[in-house]
């Protein structure tokens, strides 16, 4: 089992995860990254100026791998 770590970082700031949770594979990880990515969809959806988002997923030994999203909207509103 490996300890990965869930940072949250946005166009402003890094949120280190101290935690972490314990996965058996690194696809695990992937998906509590693309489920923890949803939520925060969620809850940004209904904000005026979202920023981009991204979880940067880590062990002890360094950084593994990046899921983001983008917002990205057409200049001229309907």
């Amino acid at each position: 089992m490996n300890r990965y770590f869930f940072d949250i970082r946005d166009d402003r700031e890094l949120y280190p995860d101290e935690d972490g949770i314990e996965f058996s594979t690194q696809r695990e990880a992937e998906i509590e990254a693309a489920h923890t990515l949803a939520g925060l969809a969620r809850d940004l959806a209904g904000q005026e100026d979202r920023p981009d988002v991204a979880v940067e997923v880590r062990t002890e030994a360094g950084r593994l791998f990046q899921a983001a999203l983008i917002f990205e909207a057409n200049k001229c509103k309907q």
